[in-house]
Order: C-alpha cells, then structure tokens, then sequence
C-alpha cells in the first residue's frame, strides 16, 4: 500500500482515540504497527514483535478478481508472531460496485471475528495507480461507492471498515465528505516526522497514522492513535 499507488464509529471514537487538540494527541500512548502486501516477499513478524510492534494489516484484494498471491503466508506468520492482524482491500471504484468489490473481499480473506486478534477489514480508497485520480467518478459517485462498500461490508459483519486515505484524495474525490467520520475508523496516509497534518471528512483524529513508506521488518510504517488496550478494543468490537 502507497501512497502514489495504492475512521471511526462511536464505540471506537470513545475506547481508541478522544478528539483532544492536536497537543494532547500528541502525549497519548500509541502503539507501532505496519502494513504489507506481496511487495514484501519476506516479513520479519517475529523481529517486528519483539520490536514492540503489535499489529499488522495485510493486503488481501484488489478489484473485483485479483487476490494476493502472499495474502495466506503473510497472515499466518502474523498470527504465529502474536500480532493483531486484518486484511485490506485496495478500490478499484472504475471496475465493479462498492458491494461486489466488498464481497469479493471478505470472500477472500477480509472477514472478520470476535477472537479478539482480528481487525476489521480496510478499505484502501485513494489515488488511481493506471489512470484519473477520482476513477472518472463524480465526488457524489464517489462517496455513493465507498457508502456501498461500507455497508455491505457491515451488514455482513457487524462491523464497520477502517477506510485508508490521504486528506488531499478524500478532499479532491469525495468534495471532503463527512459522511463515514461516525462509523468508519479512519487510517490517515501522511508521510512525516511531524504528525498527521489536516485531518479530512469530519473526522476528529486519526484512529491509525501511516506515517512512513518504509518499516524496518517489512512494508509501511503504521501508529494506532492509542494504547494496547485500545487497539484490542477496535479488533474486539
């Protein structure tokens, strides 16, 4: 998951991250964690744990037909290294519905359950790596998509998605909707040593920051807005 390729509900916004000012989001606990996809043939999960790193988010679709190939040994060197770990979706709003795209994704390793190391899925919405930034969609298509994705994912869940974006695509493809800030944890992609910056969509802070394109034991660098105990909270529900 990157930038040049390629939220949160109400149980969450109390248990994970309060919207406080900026300082004092800046003195709360928060905890490392990384994301990868098949870019990442080899993943230390194990030297990432002992790192202090405590969760994971693997790359599990994309579209409406490619799954990847290193989704199943990513996941299950995750769990034998004791990481709360979810899979992700990248969206290919130009090749299929919301819900089809996330059928297709909790058909192939987005589901998720009550075990308590599980996150909910991710929706990865963000720039067209092969084409428009916006997929040729309105930013009314546009947030009527993502809603589609949403709450197909949720009715056959329960749960509601983590949506990944930056604040300038969800500002230029979705007119900066408000729309998911309530349900939707939202995964804010800025690459920076000084914090998250512009927090888009109505939403108060972000649940998880992506804060680097590189992480010493494989893929991007991730930080949960919170203690351990919150993020268990977020894969518990």
């Amino acid at each position: 998951m990157k930038l040049t390729i390629g939220l949160c509900y109400a149980a969450i916004c109390q248990a994970a991250a309060l919207a406080l000012p900026a300082d004092s989001l800046e003195k709360r606990a928060t905890v490392q964690g990384f994301d990868i996809s098949h870019y990442q043939a080899s993943v230390n999960f194990k030297g990432a744990y002992s790192a202090g790193a405590r969760f994971v988010i693997i790359k599990a679709t994309e579209g409406t037909t490619y799954s990847d190939p290193k989704f199943s040994s990513h996941y299950g060197g995750a769990t034998s290294a004791g990481l709360i770990r979810g899979g992700y979706h990248f969206a290919r709003p130009n090749s299929g519905s919301g819900a089809t795209q996330a059928n297709f994704f909790l058909a192939h390793g987005g589901g998720w359950s009550g075990d308590g190391i599980t996150l909910p899925g991710m929706l990865d919405i963000e720039y067209n790596p092969s084409g428009a930034t916006c997929y040729g969609l309105s930013q009314s298509a546009m947030v009527s998509w993502i809603r589609d994705f949403v709450n197909t994912y949720h009715s056959r869940t329960t749960r509601y998605p983590l949506i990944y974006s930056t604040n300038d695509w969800w500002t230029t493809c979705t007119g900066n909707s408000a729309a998911f800030h309530t349900t939707c944890p939202l995964v804010l992609a800025r690459y920076s040593s000084s914090g998250p910056g512009t927090i888009p969509g109505g939403w108060g802070y972000q649940t998880i920051w992506q804060n680097a394109d590189s992480y010493t034991y494989g893929g991007d660098s991730d930080i949960f807005n919170g203690a351990l105990s919150n993020l268990k909270k977020l894969a518990t529900g």
